[in-house]
């Protein structure tokens, strides 16, 4: 475990700053069980090219080979809980200490841990789209279907629907990126955590943070392209870690709401 000192210090980093931005990636989720698509351990990737499955090229000329590569996937992440570290950082919210997430993950599990500011810059599996009117419907109740009964999901128009989750080849959601790049050229720290920061444009946000004049803290297991600007740096588990930092103010604002 991390000696206490640096924890106290990262603690008094949190504690002194007036903006505070959290960036996630798949190492916040794994606790949860939802495997982490680039470690050669999640084997996710073992037995399927990527390009093949889960590109928007692949989805649109055989959108079947996409829902029987989702369906475990899917399944695995619909019935997950969101973990210790998710709710460390919905507890610094709610204390007024972290003013956004920033996340890679399309799990939903910061918003169902309680996070109310939550930029998912890959998308979600909350809504799905379909590919010919362009009808929004909710993607779980689609996706629960589907696992159970293998039938495509299909509009009333006649065409597919498609989860909201950015694929290979496509576009990330230009308003919520503008919105996280503007989050991180405020910010006067940011926390990472759980990203191996491989992914741009999302994995650059650090850099962009720094250059504003931002103090960085990375809580990764794995080495990023950023650690040697970090400020602090811990080689940890997040679902340990992040709630050694929101205990002091969870503590305080249970204080603050008994004093009231």
């Amino acid at each position: 475990m991390t000696s206490t000192p640096t924890v106290a210090r990262a603690i008094e980093l949190l504690r002194q700053a007036k903006r505070v931005v959290a960036l996630t990636g798949a190492g916040i989720s794994t606790p949860s069980g939802i495997p982490d698509f680039r470690s050669p351990e999640s084997g996710v990737w073992d037995d399927v090219d990527p390009m093949e499955v889960a590109s928007i090229y692949a989805f649109r000329h055989n959108p079947a080979l996409f829902f029987d590569w989702l369906r475990p996937l899917a399944t695995t992440i619909l019935t997950a809980q969101p973990n210790p570290a998710h709710l460390a950082l919905a507890s610094l919210e709610a204390s007024g200490r972290l003013q956004a997430v920033i996340t890679q993950n399309i799990d939903l599990l910061h918003t169902r841990a309680g996070s109310r500011t939550v930029y998912e810059v890959h998308g979600s599996l909350r809504q799905a789209t379909c590919q010919g009117c362009h009808h929004e419907v909710d993607a779980p109740p689609l996706l629960e279907h589907y696992a159970h009964t293998g039938e495509l999901p299909l509009c009333t128009c006649g065409h597919i629907i498609k989860p909201n989750v950015v694929l290979f080849g496509e576009m990330l959601p230009a308003r919520v990126m503008r919105l996280a790049q503007a989050e991180a050229a405020m910010c006067d720290v940011m926390l990472v955590a759980g990203s191996s920061l491989e992914v741009a444009p999302a994995g650059d946000l650090p850099e962009l943070a720094k250059r504003a004049g931002a103090q960085l803290i990375i809580v990764n297991l794995g080495p990023t392209h950023m650690d040697r600007q970090a400020d602090l740096l811990f080689r940890e588990d997040v679902a340990e870690l992040l709630p050694q930092l929101a205990e002091p103010f969870r503590r305080r604002g249970i204080e603050e709401l008994a004093n009231q």
